[in-house]
């Protein structure tokens, strides 16, 4: 198989990774999920799946998602027997399944990633959380970059109640159990003036959902 250099809205990592070929699988995922996607794949010795991501900086544009993934598997379409794509909506207002369904992948169910790794079901029971912010592993490293200067709240502090005056707590939805990012995720509600709330989730749904593509890929 002749390997061709991939785009650039398909390389970036924020761990510096980039994907190989030459599985029967590739997942096409958001840069955000790649710590637990290749957790769950060392551990389950899936040897045979490849794995490419798309920018997480993405996210704060959601109107470029659907696009990006498009063209990602147009890339890798023909190198592959089956592409899978590791997004929920986030925020695409259905254009992103309706891409999806159209090309024939798959991907994960659900409004976003705080819904899937807390797990659909509980996370319904939630839904009058209106007031709640959420955090997950990668939100609670990446708050500067991806929350707190995108907003501006870096150059202008006095912007905050304007952007989190309706909120009252920050839920962090921890995939992991370490102090340090616990606690620099409590800085985080601390920055925002949020109560601070720890759910310990583990993969949630993302795990299983991997699991079930891997089982039955057809």
């Amino acid at each position: 198989m002749t390997r061709a250099p991939l785009p650039d809205d398909a390389t970036l990592t924020r761990s510096g990774l980039a994907a190989t070929e030459g599985g029967k699988l590739l997942l096409i995922a958001c840069g955000a999920l790649v710590r637990e996607i290749l957790d769950l794949k060392e551990r389950n010795a899936w040897t045979h799946i490849d794995l490419t991501c798309l920018p997480a900086i993405l996210h704060n544009h959601p109107d470029r998602i659907t696009a990006a993934v498009e063209a990602a598997i147009a890339k890798h379409n023909a190198s592959y027997d089956d592409i899978f794509v590791v997004y929920a909506d986030c925020g695409t207002g259905g254009q992103l399944q309706a891409a999806c369904a159209r090309l024939g992948v798959r991907m994960v169910e659900g409004p976003h990633c705080y819904a899937f790794y807390e797990g659909l079901d509980r996370f319904a029971d939630h839904e009058d959380e209106i007031t709640a912010f959420y955090l997950t592993d990668f939100l609670a490293r990446q708050f500067d970059a991806f929350v707190w200067t995108p907003l501006g709240l870096d150059r202008h502090p006095e912007l905050r109640e304007a952007y989190f005056g309706h909120y009252e707590k920050l839920v962090y939805l921890a995939q992991t159990d370490d102090p340090a990012l616990t606690e620099r995720a409590r800085r985080c509600a601390d920055k925002l003036g949020l109560a601070f709330e720890r759910r310990r989730t583990g993969y949630g749904d993302l795990a299983t959902t991997l699991e079930s593509w891997v089982d039955s890929p057809a």
